[in-house]
């Protein structure tokens, strides 16, 4: 029988935890072992495996290929090996949760349900972060995200959490001085509110008379998110795209008006949680995933039908 390496968890553990922290020294005060005890584990993990996965310097720690790998491979382990003990008490909801979701609806629908999810599971930490950015979900080390618009082929698992189509708006204050678009070619005139990510449509989507029409927008203000971008429409910047569920409130209070609706062409942006594929749905995932689900499901601005 081959000899059983007990100590393969730890030293996965402790070369996530290097990684994580990006030192010896960092590591070993979150693990609460000496930076010489850090060393000599990672020292003999390399040694058993044959391979080098870490390049130290005096200045960076870096990872081999061979040990971008490993340390891929062992956040899965790691974590299957949570969840297992997390079954085996019972599926209880406990541990550490990283989630990251986009700011209008971290701000809208998210924040606001978090003081639910976390009474009933005490033994949760949430750790949440907001931003539209791109995140990548091993390298971040996050364990669900909650992302609008068309998902990429990436492997990634994603459940359908709702839906809203999206609407042009501007002040009352912009269309006072700039005067109010008749026509989608009307814009070439405008500030258009535009975002600064890659994933960004250089045009904006129409549909007049049964005949689609891409609308090539220009402004002289580029945004990161949708939560700014609807604040400086509201201050009078501009011409904002924006999902209707993000500016209704605004459209119904005046502070905002729709335009170009019969050109809208209805399309959808879609509500998805994602999160890495491997083994069964961590328990905290699931139960995040679940209560998210039932909240957007009782907004009638972004509901999951159709």
């Amino acid at each position: 029988m081959p000899r059983i390496l007990m100590e393969r968890s730890g030293e996965m553990e402790v070369f996530t935890r290097v990684v994580q922290e990006g030192g010896f020294s960092a590591a070993a005060r979150s693990l609460d072992l000496t930076p010489s005890a850090v060393s000599k584990l990672i020292a003999r993990l390399e040694k058993r495996l044959g391979v080098r996965l870490l390049l130290r310097t005096t200045r960076a720690l870096t990872l081999t290929e061979e040990g971008e790998a490993y340390h891929h491979a062992a956040l899965r382990i790691l974590q299957e090996m949570n969840d297992a003990d997390q079954q085996a008490a019972g599926g209880a909801v406990r541990g550490r949760l990283r989630v990251s979701v986009t700011v209008p609806l971290g701000t809208m629908f998210v924040v606001p349900a978090m003081p639910g999810f976390v009474a009933r599971n005490p033994d949760l930490v949430v750790d949440l972060s907001l931003s539209d950015g791109i995140v990548d979900l091993v390298a971040e080390k996050t364990d669900v995200a909650i992302r609008m618009g068309n998902l990429p082929d990436s492997g990634l698992i994603a459940r359908k959490l709702g839906q809203s189509r999206r609407v042009v708006c501007a002040s009352p204050a912009y269309l006072a001085r700039k005067g109010r678009p008749e026509t989608p070619a009307d814009l070439e005139r405008h500030d258009c509110l535009t975002f600064s990510f890659r994933r960004a449509r250089p045009s904006w989507p129409f549909r007049c008379e049964g005949r689609d029409v891409e609308q090539p927008v220009t402004g002289s203000l580029v945004v990161n998110n949708g939560e700014t971008m609807k604040q400086t429409a509201l201050a009078g910047a501009g011409i904002a795209r924006l999902g209707l569920f993000h500016v209704a409130a605004e459209i119904a209070e005046g502070k905002l008006v729709a335009l170009l609706e019969d050109c809208n062409p209805g399309d959808l942006e879609m509500v998805h949680a994602i999160h890495v594929p491997g083994g069964p749905v961590p328990h905290r995932v699931r139960a995040f995933i679940d209560h998210m689900a039932e909240t957007l499901k009782a907004s009638p601005l972004l509901h999951a039908q159709g």
